[in-house]
């Protein structure tokens, strides 16, 4: 049955799930009955296949379907994160390449045409596009189990189209996470962000965040959290018992690390770096 509705169809969109299960999974965004359905937290490929109307007719199988249809990959895969609200994708391809942009509401989705299609999915309050990773926070986890499929066929759907990531007038050619080193930078700010590109800013986005540099005066690093780290319960763990120890243990001069915390909730002040 499900051979025959795919039979005729000219393009049809079907996920293997990594490790298996992969046309229940297919069944469930799809329509086909509830009890084709499986999910799990590793990812999904999405294979887009263009199918001929006679293949039924000649009497291919499925598999045969398969390995007789041109196809292109989408291999999706998540990875949770330390904050239960917050999923981390990757489409198996560049997002956003040589830098990083938080999207923390609505207005900010204008600046990203992903980021506008994943807000219009209801629940989702934070978007974080990293260098090949997509991080999606939502109001509650137990909505995961509707929302995750909603944000797998965005992600799907918009990289199929070849739609840029980032609006034609949007400049990203400011590092939004603060971390260049700047001609007016001293030798103490210059090294704090040398070891917040080089080695902490790696780890956080393992995690699906992201830390960035908001200034240092009288001793204190001011970071703000950004990403899967916004409302993460061990966010404040990881500021005190992560980054400040690991900034104090090579640079003497910082005394303590503290979050900064952006107006209206997003973006930061361009004045403090």
């Amino acid at each position: 049955a499900f051979t025959r509705a795919l039979a005729g169809v000219r393009k049809k969109m079907v996920m293997e799930m990594k490790g298996g299960g992969g046309l229940g999974a297919a069944a469930s965004v799809y329509g086909a009955p509830k009890s084709l359905s499986n999910r799990n937290n590793n990812g999904y490929r999405f294979l887009v296949y263009t199918s001929y109307p006679n293949h039924e007719k000649k009497g291919f199988g499925f598999g045969n379907f398969l390995m007789n249809s041109q196809r292109r990959s989408i291999f999706i895969e998540t990875k949770d994160t330390p904050n239960p609200k917050s999923l981390k994708f990757h489409p198996d391809r560049m997002v956003l390449e040589g830098n990083t942009l938080e999207l923390s509401n609505e207005e900010d989705a204008a600046k990203s045409p992903l980021a506008k299609r994943i807000f219009a999915i209801e629940g989702v309050t934070n978007v974080f596009l990293g260098m090949d990773f997509v991080s999606v926070t939502i109001t509650d986890e137990e909505r995961w189990h509707d929302t995750k499929p909603e944000v797998y066929s965005v992600l799907m759907e918009f990289f199929q189209s070849g739609l840029p990531v980032i609006g034609e007038d949007v400049d990203m050619s400011k590092n939004d996470a603060g971390t260049e080193i700047l001609d007016t930078d001293d030798e103490v700010v210059a090294m704090i962000k040398e070891l917040l590109e080089a080695r902490i800013r790696p780890a956080v986005q393992e995690d699906g965040g992201d830390i960035a540099y908001r200034g240092f005066e009288d001793g204190i690093v001011k970071l703000q959290l950004q990403g899967s780290c916004v409302g993460c319960p061990s966010s404040s763990v990881t500021l005190k018992m992560g980054i400040e120890n690991m900034l104090k243990h090579y640079i003497p001069e910082v005394q303590s690390v503290e979050a900064y915390e952006p107006e209206g909730g997003g973006g930061y002040d361009a004045s403090l770096y």
